[in-house]
């Protein structure tokens, strides 16, 4: 399969891009952490410090009324 040296996977010399330590920053609420990537600066619109999902203020804007609507049209309580 790969060929190992001693239990270490060999990978091709030269075909693989460059990786470093990136900062990656949140554009909406300014907070910072770090990964590797091949790209130099990453913004992002959205972290999980500031996404209403992972913040627990997700609302279901769409589907307001919706309820109401079917049980009136039904009448329903």
């Amino acid at each position: 399969m790969w060929p190992k040296a001693e239990g270490v996977i060999k990978m091709k010399k030269g075909i693989h891009p460059a990786t470093h330590k990136v900062t990656v920053t949140c554009v909406s609420c300014g907070a910072t952490f770090e990964t590797t990537s091949t790209k130099k600066d990453i913004h992002v619109d959205t972290c999980s410090n500031c996404h209403p999902f992972y913040t627990g203020k997700q609302r279901f804007v769409q589907s307001d009324g919706r309820v109401d609507r079917f049980n009136k049209k039904y009448g329903l309580k």
